[in-house]
């Protein structure tokens, strides 16, 4: 299947490591151009110039960290300079810091509103005066499985994951007038440094091998495995191309059946 990215112009935010780089080598394998971005400006570069060799196509990487409204503003800005216009936004961002209720103060929560929430609604504001001059423009948000179901000892996440979503929901009826589509991907268990993270910090907590507490996740997975971030990334780059045209206003999970909500 064509998905119709090729020569598609794309910022892809904390694009250097787990589900942001699954998605840009995705784009990039399928044709697009892509602007990344990253906290360290030298693995930014890295990262971009390994993609680039690998697909051929232009890749560019920035410094920037997500919580902080003026880089997004200036990364918007940079990506769309350096590629000549934007098509495609691909909002993402690290994990907020796990505890429960209890455990978290007010900066926490703080923080954890600029990360994962505010870095969303910034970056589509940046953005938005270059996807609307974009003939096929689209928003995808990636987010969480928490946008369905709490996850253990991830409050932050449990309540700002699913604000997200409402946003995509949200700005897909208010941006279709400009041809914009918004949607948001969820990942379930996907090998990332993140998924190894709170991996090991369950192990602590519960006084369990890592091993242990592993094997007890894989075994709730109904495909009885971890995701890759390559798998991700092909579905990401669908959501973003026009193989996906029809689509918005959509939430989708990449999870291998371990949500069972419906």
């Amino acid at each position: 299947m064509d998905l119709g990215l090729e020569g598609r112009k794309a910022l892809v935010l904390a694009g250097t490591s787990g589900l942001g780089l699954g998605t840009v080598r995705a784009l990039a394998a399928e044709g697009a151009d892509v602007a990344l971005c990253g906290r360290d400006a030298a693995r930014a570069r890295e990262v971009a110039a390994d993609v680039a060799a690998e697909s051929g196509r232009t890749v560019v990487g920035f410094e920037a960290d997500v919580r902080d409204a003026a880089a997004i503003e200036r990364v918007v800005e940079e990506a769309a300079r350096s590629l000549g216009g934007l098509d495609v936004l691909v909002t993402n961002a690290g994990g907020p810091k796990p505890g429960t209720f209890e455990t978290l103060d007010d900066a926490a929560w703080a923080g954890a509103l600029d990360l994962t929430l505010m870095s969303v609604v910034r970056s589509v504001r940046a953005a938005l005066p270059h996807l609307k001059r974009s003939p096929g423009a689209s928003v995808l948000a990636l987010a969480s499985s928490s946008v369905k179901a709490p996850i253990a000892n991830l409050t932050l996440s449990n309540v700002l994951r699913p604000a997200v979503q409402a946003l995509c929901k949200t700005l897909s009826l208010e941006l279709a007038g400009d041809g914009i589509r918004v949607n948001c991907l969820s990942p379930g268990r996907v090998l990332t440094p993140r998924i190894l993270q709170l991996d090991e910090a369950r192990a602590a907590r519960e006084g369990r091998p890592v091993d242990e507490v592993r094997q007890a996740s894989v075994a709730a997975i109904p495909l009885g495995r971890l995701g890759d971030v390559e798998e991700f990334g092909k579905v990401a780059a669908f959501l973003c191309s026009d193989a996906a045209s029809y689509m918005t206003g959509s939430s989708v999970l990449v999870d291998g059946g371990m949500v069972r909500c419906l």
